[in-house]
């Protein structure tokens, strides 16, 4: 094999490190648990559920899944099918404060009377707007049911569930010209981290460098 393939392929398998490396930021979650105070129609009550959240990338923003390990509150009547909506607030810290809310569908079983409430899984959508070290944490729940409201607000300062590091759209760096004005980049190396952000095209994108890198090779031993 010549030395330009070689150092082309050398230079491929390096970028699709590289690209797989920012396709997957670094996450931390971890379940925490939350001492929920409710104010219900018919009094206070209070209940403690491990709380989860997780993340998954999607376009320029994170889809984001609360999780209820533990029923937070109780009816003296019984919900029938679809007669409790639930949502919550997420409250987001770190380089980019901010709120995000989430809600899930409603029962998808009847709920007897003085039983637990098992919330079901809460989603919502997180763009950053700034990029950096951000942590998401339990905010305030509200269960609607029946024409009521119920709100439960976390008593006991509960930790983080899940921590990201994220970029925030429009961060990408923007190269000089000659003149002294800015353009965006847009050589071969700047569209394969793009694309490699997709995680299907990670290796799409390490055979377009290879092929890319080789023929520049076999032009430059014609000259």
């Amino acid at each position: 094999m010549s030395y330009q393939k070689r150092t082309a392929l050398a230079l491929a398998s390096a970028l699709a490190g590289t690209v797989v490396l920012m396709a997957a930021p670094a996450a931390h979650a971890t379940v925490v648990d939350v001492d929920y105070q409710c104010k219900t129609p018919i009094g206070d009550k209070s209940a403690v559920s491990p709380i989860d959240i997780k993340s998954v990338k999607s376009g320029g923003g994170y889809k984001l899944t609360m999780s209820f390990q533990k029923g937070v509150s109780s009816s003296p009547v019984e919900l029938g099918k679809g007669a409790m909506n639930p949502s919550a607030v997420i409250k987001v810290g770190g380089a980019d404060p901010g709120q995000v809310q989430v809600s899930g569908a409603s029962n998808s079983a009847a709920i007897p009377a003085n039983t637990p409430i098992k919330i079901s899984d809460l989603s919502g959508t997180y763009t950053p707007k700034k990029s950096g070290k951000v942590d998401f944490t339990a905010g305030v729940l509200t269960i609607k049911a029946l024409g009521t409201t119920t709100t439960c607000t976390p008593s006991n300062n509960p930790g983080p569930s899940l921590q990201l590091d994220v970029t925030a759209a429009g961060n990408a760096q923007s190269a000089p010209t000659n003149d002294g004005g800015q353009l965006p980049k847009t050589g071969p190396l700047d569209s394969a981290v793009a694309l490699g952000t997709l995680g299907g095209t990670v290796l799409l994108t390490g055979a377009a460098g290879v092929l890319w890198l080789t023929r520049r090779g076999q032009r430059a031993v014609g000259r």
